[in-house]
This record gives structure tokens, C-alpha cells and sequence, in this order.
């Protein structure tokens, strides 16, 4: 019967897409946990490359083994929302000044996409917090 791994470290990083390299932030967080940074970097950009132009949020198991597994999400919810509608960031002073508006349509696209990373049992309560994250960059919903 096969031994189970033993996890040593779990690392949260978020990371661009297909450019992962071992320079910091990815090396700094990794390399006292003894894995070996290129590797991680090779398979992370083999994966990921179809996402390019992304930050995704990525966890990483590290084994006492020196091995490690690593599991990428959804981008974060406000940058799906600022591509979406085309901005660059959100406005300064959300509760102020309005920098776009997200159509019904948008907002449940997004709630579809990001629903496999939220904790919200159906596409309604998801589309709530996809206007939440919208109304805290500045940005209005139909």
C-alpha cells in the first residue's frame, strides 16, 4: 500500500498567466519551501498559457517529498469586471464618482465564469456579488 504524501506548505500566489518566472514574488515564496522553482515555473506557464494576459489566483501543495501540485482559479472578480467593460482600474472614490456601468448580461457572464470560485449556491446569489465587487470599484449595475 502506497504511503500518502504528507503536505509540508500550502502557497497562495497570484500570477500572470503563461509568465511565471523564478524571480520574486514567485521565487522569494517558494524557494525556502526546497522545490525546485523552474520546474514549477515550466508546468505553471505549460498550463496557463491559454490564459495569458490573466493574474490568476493559484494555490500550491508542496509534499515533504520536495514535490508540490498547484491548482490555478478564476481571475479576480474586479479585473473580469474592469475587462469587461474596458477600464483600466476603478474609480478612487467608489462612492462618489461612477467610472462605467455593467449590463444584466455582463454581470451574469461573470457570475458564470466565477461561479466555480464563489460560495454562493445559484446564479442569482452569485450575480449579487459580481454587482457588490462592481459597486466597490465604482461602477454601476443595471
Amino acid at each position: 500500500m502506497a504511503k500518502k504524501k504528507e503536505i509540508k506548505r500550502i502557497v497562495k500566489l497570484q500570477i500572470s498567466a503563461g509568465a511565471a518566472n523564478p524571480a520574486p514574488p514567485i521565487g522569494t515564496a517558494l524557494w525556502p519551501t526546497g522545490i525546485q522553482i523552474a520546474d514549477f515555473c515550466k508546468q505553471f506557464n505549460d498550463k496557463t498559457r491559454d490564459r495569458s494576459g490573466w493574474t490568476l489566483p493559484t494555490i500550491i501543495t508542496i509534499y515533504d517529498d520536495r514535490s508540490f501540485s498547484f491548482e490555478t482559479r478564476e481571475p479576480p472578480m474586479t479585473n473580469l469586471i474592469k475587462k469587461a467593460i474596458g477600464l483600466d482600474k476603478g474609480s478612487p472614490t467608489s462612492h462618489k464618482v461612477k467610472v462605467g456601468k455593467l449590463t444584466n448580461a455582463q454581470i451574469k457572464d461573470i457570475a458564470e465564469r466565477k461561479m466555480s470560485d464563489l460560495n454562493a449556491n445559484d446564479i442569482d446569489a452569485a450575480m449579487k456579488i459580481v454587482r457588490g465587487s462592481a459597486r466597490s470599484i465604482g461602477i454601476e449595475c443595471e
